[in-house]
């Protein structure tokens, strides 16, 4: 029996057909403040090596950037850190660390476009430097969980302390860890994807 476009078009379908689909691929922003962790973030929970655009700060950012609580920082991410986790075969996540300074908050509007959640990192002696991601991210209607970054281990205010000083919805997580700890930063990525699964369609984040 000859060979028939059909069949060529049968076993190309069975071919797709049995091929496993590719996961869904999600963008996530991780935003704070200037030396808050995003970097050290990426840096811990990504499965490939990271891409930091960071630079040494100089004497030009005097009376620009804000070291209070961080005067030993030497380094600023200026564009973005990029990573990428698998959560399972259906699901991975690229994450985009944003600039933390004032001067660059003008790529934020560029980095946002895309993105389907964001984690805001925040640090108890300056939890006010993590209110403007907060206010970027609600105004835009981007679903985002906050964790606050221990550095150290250090635990100096209770989760319910820390969400009433940052006027947090209900609905919004907040967890707190020592974000150099893989496992630590792995649980806010869970975090907020089972936030996204709760708030949309399941297809719609590969689920």
């Amino acid at each position: 029996m000859p060979y028939s476009d059909s069949d060529e078009q049968a076993g190309s379908q069975a071919s797709v057909a049995g091929t496993p689909p590719a996961p869904a691929a999600v963008k996530i922003l991780v935003a704070g403040g200037f030396g808050v962790g995003k970097t050290t973030m990426v840096g811990s929970v990504s499965e490939i090596p990271p891409l930091h655009t960071e630079e040494q700060l100089t004497v030009a950012g005097l009376g620009v950037d804000e070291l209070d609580g961080v005067e030993l920082k030497t380094t600023t991410t200026v564009a973005l850190d990029f990573g990428r986790i698998t959560v399972s075969a259906e699901l991975v996540l690229y994450l985009f660390g944003t600039p933390g300074q004032e001067r660059f908050w003008f790529m934020w509007n560029d980095l946002v476009h895309g993105a389907l959640g964001a984690v805001v990192l925040a640090d108890t002696r300056r939890l006010e430097s993590s209110f403007a991601s907060i206010d970027f991210f609600e105004s835009r209607g981007v679903p985002f969980v906050v964790g606050v970054n221990c550095f150290h281990g250090l635990r100096d205010r209770t989760v319910d302390e820390v969400r009433d000083a940052l006027d947090l919805d209900p609905n919004v997580p907040l967890l707190m860890g020592d974000l150099r700890q893989r496992r630590d930063s792995r649980d806010l990525l869970l975090a907020l994807v089972n936030r996204l699964m709760a708030g949309r369609p399941a297809a719609a984040i590969g689920g």
